[in-house]
């Protein structure tokens, strides 16, 4: 069988064998990969006719397989479900095991985790051939398959995400070329080393992993040096030099030797050069004495003048050199070796430097993309990897403030700044791209490392030609928007996370205390300011070094402005400057949620929002990109089921620079777009100061002490004034203390509003109404909660309510009834819960998008709302209401009915038609007879009532049901249960 040795690459027939299938790629990428590789002059073997009837594998395919140097197998979806493809495999993986070939899986359209563990669309074709084949075939093409799986290989996954196809196969081939032509390691040795010591020492390397090219040949008298050495020791990342006593008398060693140091010399080449002074004097070697005297005296006689002179010149280099070689040696070591005492700067970023490293040694990451907020650590985590393994390549740099630079430099300046280093030799290219030039040609051979740091614009990574990198290559990119890292094609982003309390704590104290941990006295203090941080680097760094041995008194004093006044002048400066790259819309939306929405469901805050200014929603995910806002996960219980809602927050520095943002906006309050202190709410509405600048005004009003309005149309100058939220941030029973009547001196009947208002919240509104001016066309969201209103507006004023998604009147004790709200073609939801006085809603039923409707304590309420089908649960607990009526039918979806302590005495037969219903609780209720039972249901609530027998011949229940006693809540005990069915249905009592 032959042999696949690197050092006998000529007896191999092929270069390459192909393993596919035909159906699935022939057409494509196969055909495409095959002529990639021809043109790079590699010998391909491409079966034309693939076997398909299940005959054993052709002799001419296992030969093929067997004098090839290398196969890849294109393993695509319908790979398994060819026998004579399994076949191949099977025997490719023969010789990978005992390592006669070297196998490249590409994973095409394909997980490889599939091919792994058999799964996905593989599972199907191996449960066919276990019924047609014998069990030994097929559990050998299993172990096979499996076993590529494991290997590295190139995945192609085909999203819209993932790179063209032809770059893959560029890549492809470039990998082919370096794992059959290029070796770490050339020896050059004399004949009398060559069956000891140095033989010993390629195996030695060989068997750590490293690729050697050894001289297994001696050149015949006055030959050149072969094509294939030439190759061997350009392609070859260092040359150990083995000079012996016999090694001058070599010309074969000698045209090594010249071609090694013409490389050695060459400023784009990096090759590194070690001697090794086998029982020999250095000092012979640079005098040429000894046995080297004699040997070149004997190729003078017989080789030209001038080769001997310069084979002479190539042994006696000066001392300066040799110095040069240790230097650069002993920096390369150094360089290498890892600092036992983490950075301060280092704290806590270790485990994401794991996760890091682990995601950029991936074969399919090329590009990682560092995402998160200013200051959190993207450039100090970039470098911590770049530090870790830079010397892994052949050219490394970190490039950092690309933003900053491009504003300066330019891109292409910037560019050829980049390739010079990388190629260490000037460039300077005057295009905008890299184009086709020998400069490309030359990236396109060194695997490097590059750290592009603070990029804000994807044309910046565009212009940096990191598709023009050497295979194994691989770049670093960190960047504030998301967006920038999509848009440069980077494989893997990862978001670079915000450090935990303990690990906060910890590089606080490390600036301010020079210790890990916080002094006794100042523990409780370094907790606030680390909270306030929110696990930002930056802001922990800054904050920590302006502490420095300061007086407790300054801390106390300090730790009080962080909520009131911006953030300090070095945070801010690097937190602004992502809001400079804003549009002007975008800065307005970030404007209104750090000053109103901060904490608001996404969902609400889009609508609102959209009313306001065009591309919100767009706007909005560009904040995200740009980590100036996050979206949280929140969930919340209901009595049915969990429910959850996206929230929108923000970082408190973030928040706190929008706030002053706007405040700088005017010195005159009256003409600032945004108003949030209570000082200055209270100071404009009281001394109607109010403009057209104004757009906003949000108030924690329990800091307020009195708020006078001296005049009706407070409101009148703010004609742009978009949001009113008045609200108080606890609830200390402010009405039973009195507190909000306090606050409110001096009221008038009623109160102009602006009719640009998308969103007013009120908590206890004072006015008996809104005003009969207002028109409530633009609201997206209306809340009262606790208001002194007997109704909101006169019932036919206003039908134009297409923009209302949310009222809420929660505990308006006086609120008599709602107006027609059939205009309001998409509210959502309705909260009318414990309003006391109410006795009518509208009729709801054509509103379709409503979901939610909460009129619980509407003690007076005594009819049934009318509602639209699309309820699951409707709460009509503790109201008035006597009868569930007939078209209660309608509402087929709904699961949950909750009746509890209302006046109900009568539920309509129609009930039992509901066949989502799973819940009906009339617990408390002055109901006499049981409902007819629908078959759904599951929990029948009974506790309270009259009810003595409960009919469930109708629903499907089984004979384990059960009465339970509840005489002591004052109520009698069923005395009968008629049941039949299979399902259960509990009666609790």
């Amino acid at each position: 069988m032959t042999s696949s040795s690197s050092s006998s690459p000529t007896l191999m027939k092929y270069h390459v064998f192909l393993s596919f299938r035909g159906e699935d790629t022939r057409l494509n990428f196969t055909t495409h990969l095959l002529q990639a590789l021809k043109s790079k002059g590699l010998d391909v073997f491409f079966d034309e006719e693939k076997l398909e009837r299940g005959e054993q594998l052709a002799p001419a395919l296992s030969r093929a397989i067997a004098v090839s140097n290398m196969s890849i197998i294109v393993l695509s979806e319908d790979y398994a479900s060819s026998k004579s493809c399994l076949a191949e495999l099977s025997d490719i993986m023969d010789r990978y095991r005992t390592k006669q070939q070297i196998v490249l899986p590409i994973f095409y359209h394909v997980k490889p985790s599939d091919v792994e563990n058999l799964g996905g669309s593989f599972k199907t074709p191996f449960d066919k051939h276990e019924i047609r084949r014998s069990v030994d075939e097929v559990k050998r093409w299993k172990t096979a398959f499996a076993e590529v799986g494991k290997l590295k290989g190139w995945h192609i996954d085909g999203s819209i995400s993932d790179r063209l196809e032809t770059t893959h196969i560029k890549g492809i081939v470039v990998h082919v070329m370096q794992k059959l032509m290029k070796h770490q390691v050339f020896v050059s040795l004399g004949e009398d080393t060559r069956l000891n010591f140095s033989n010993h020492l390629v195996n030695a390397l060989e068997k750590v992993g490293i690729n050697v090219f050894p001289d297994n040949e001696t050149l015949e008298k006055g030959e050149k040096l072969p094509l294939a050495y030439s190759r061997a020791i350009s392609a070859s990342n260092l040359s150990i030099l083995v000079l012996s006593k016999d090694y001058a008398s070599s010309k074969s060693c000698l045209a090594e030797l010249s071609a090694i140091m013409y490389c050695k010399r060459e400023p784009t080449d990096k090759h590194i050069v070690l001697l090794i002074f086998y029982h020999v004097d250095p000092s012979d070697v640079r005098n040429i004495g000894g046995t080297f005297e004699a040997s070149f005296k004997k190729h003078k006689s017989e080789q030209p003048a001038k080769r001997v002179q310069q084979w002479n010149l190539l042994l006696q280099r000066p001392d300066t050199e040799y110095i040069k070689d240790v230097v650069e040696y002993v920096i390369k070591k150094l360089a290498n070796i890892k600092s036992g005492s983490a950075s301060e700067e280092l704290v806590g970023i270790e485990y994401q430097k794991k996760t890091i490293l682990e995601l950029i040694k991936k074969e399919g990451c090329h590009v990682l993309g560092l995402w998160g907020m200013g200051g959190q650590g993207k450039t100090t985590l970039a470098e911590a990897v770049y530090k870790e393994i830079s010397s892994e390549f052949e050219s490394s740099w970190f490039l950092q403030n690309v933003r900053e630079k491009v504003e300066k430099q330019g891109k292409e300046s910037l560019r050829n700044e980049l390739f010079s280093k990388l190629l260490n030799s000037d460039v300077d290219i005057g295009t905008p791209s890299v184009g086709s030039t020998l400069t490309q040609d030359r990236l396109k051979k060194k695997k490097v490392l590059v750290v592009l740091d603070d990029v804000d614009k994807s044309d910046q990574i565009d212009c940096m030609g990191i598709g023009d990198f050497g295979y194994g290559s691989k770049t670093i990119i960190t960047s504030r928007n998301r967006q920038v890292l999509v848009s440069g094609r980077a494989d893997t982003i990862h978001l670079v996370k915000k450090l935990n309390e303990k690990d906060s704590l910890q590089l606080f104290s490390t600036f301010v205390f020079k210790q890990s941990n916080p002094a006794v006295d100042f523990q409780d203090l370094s907790l606030r300011f680390v909270n306030y941080t929110q696990g930002n680097p930056l802001a922990l760094k800054v904050l920590g070094s302006d502490l420095y041995k300061r007086t407790i008194r300054y801390w106390e004093s300090k730790v009080k402005m962080l909520k009131d006044c911006p953030p300090d002048k070095q945070i801010s400066e690097v937190l602004k400057s992502s809001y400079d790259g804003l549009s002007p819309v975008e800065q307005n939306i970030f404007l209104d949620i750090a000053c109103f929405f901060k904490g608001e469901p996404k969902k609400t805050t889009k609508h609102i929002l959209s009313d306001c200014y065009k591309g919100a929603e767009c706007g909005i995910s560009k904040l995200v990109d740009k980590c100036l806002i996050n979206i949280s996960f929140s969930t919340y219980a209901t009595k049915s089921k969990e429910r959850y809602s996206w929230i929108i927050s923000m970082h408190d520095m973030l928040e706190e620079m929008g706030k002053d943002i706007a405040c700088q906006e005017s010195t005159t309050l009256g003409k600032c777009s945004r108003l949030w202190s209570p000082k200055h709410v209270e100071q404009v509405l009281t001394f109607y100061q109010g403009t057209d600048q104004i757009k906003g005004i949000t108030s924690d009003m329990s800091h307020m002490d009195n708020l006078r309005f001296r005049h009706p149309l407070v409101f009148q100058n703010m004609i742009n004034l978009k949001y009113i939220i008045l609200y108080f941030s606890s609830n200390p029973l402010l009405e039973e203390h009195g507190y909000y009547k306090k606050l409110f001196t001096c009221q008038l009947d009623i109160l102009f509003l602006p009719d640009e208002l998308r969103y007013l919240q009120w908590d206890y509104y004072p006015f008996t109404s809104l005003s009969s001016n207002f028109n409530p066309k633009n609201l997206v969201v209306l809340k009262l909660p606790h208001g002194n209103m007997k109704q909101l507006w006169n019932e036919d004023n206003h039908q134009d309510l297409v923009h209302l998604r949310k009222i809420n009147l929660f505990n308006c004790k006086n609120l008599k009834k709602i107006p027609n709200l059939l205009g309001a073609l998409n509210l959502e939801r309705l909260d009318c819960e414990n309003c006391e006085s109410l006795v009518k809603l509208p009729s709801l039923a054509r509103l379709t998008s409503l979901k939610t409707l909460r009129i619980k304590g509407c003690r007076s309420l005594k009819k049934f709302p009318e509602i639209p089908n699309n309820f699951y649960e409707l709460d009509l607990s503790e109201t008035g209401i006597k009868k569930v009526p007939d078209f209660i039918e309608r509402l087929d979806r709904l699961e949950r009915l909750t009746l509890t302590n209302s006046m109900v005495k009568d539920v309509s037969s129609n009930i039992s038609k509901l066949k989502s219903l799973k819940v009906l609780d009339l617990s408390g209720c002055p109901i006499v007879r049981s409902p007819e039972i629908p078959r759904s249901l599951t929990g029948l609530y009974l506790s309270g009532t009259q009810i003595e027998e409960v009919d469930l011949s109708s629903n499907s229940v089984s004979s384990n049901s059960r009465a339970k006693d509840a005489s002591s809540d004052g109520c009698p005990i069923v005395k009968s249960v008629v049941s039949i069915g299979s399902e259960a249905c509990k009666l609790l009592y």
